[in-house]
C-alpha cells in the first residue's frame, strides 16, 4: 500500500477540535484506509505534514443500518478512524484556526 493512499480525509468536528484546547496536546483525527495499520498511519502523517508522531489510536467505526419493512439496508459502510497524537511542540497547520 502506497503511503499517500493511507490518509483519506481529516475529520474536523467539535469533539476533535475542542479536545486539543482542553488537554494541551496536539491530537488530530483522520479517516484512513481499512487496510492501514498503526505503522502505516504514523509514516503517512509524518511524511505528509512533516511532524513527529507520538501515538496512534485506530478504531473501526461500525456500519449504519436502517429498516425498510423486513429488509435491513446499509446506509453507510464501515470505515476506519485514526487519532494521531503529536510530540509536544508540533502542530498541523491545516487544522489551526478552524
Amino acid at each position: 500500500m502506497h503511503i499517500y493512499e493511507v490518509l483519506k480525509r481529516p475529520i474536523v468536528t467539535e469533539k476533535t477540535v475542542s479536545g486539543n484546547e482542553q488537554l494541551d496536546v496536539s491530537r488530530y483525527a483522520f479517516e484512513v484506509d481499512l487496510r492501514a495499520n498503526k505503522l502505516l498511519v504514523k509514516d503517512a502523517v509524518e511524511t505528509a505534514f512533516n511532524v513527529s508522531v507520538d501515538r496512534v489510536h485506530i478504531m473501526v467505526m461500525p456500519i449504519k443500518t436502517s429498516r425498510r419493512g423486513r429488509r435491513i439496508a446499509i446506509r453507510k459502510p464501515k470505515w476506519k478512524k485514526a487519532i494521531v497524537t503529536l510530540v509536544p511542540g508540533n502542530s498541523i497547520q491545516l487544522f489551526e484556526g478552524v
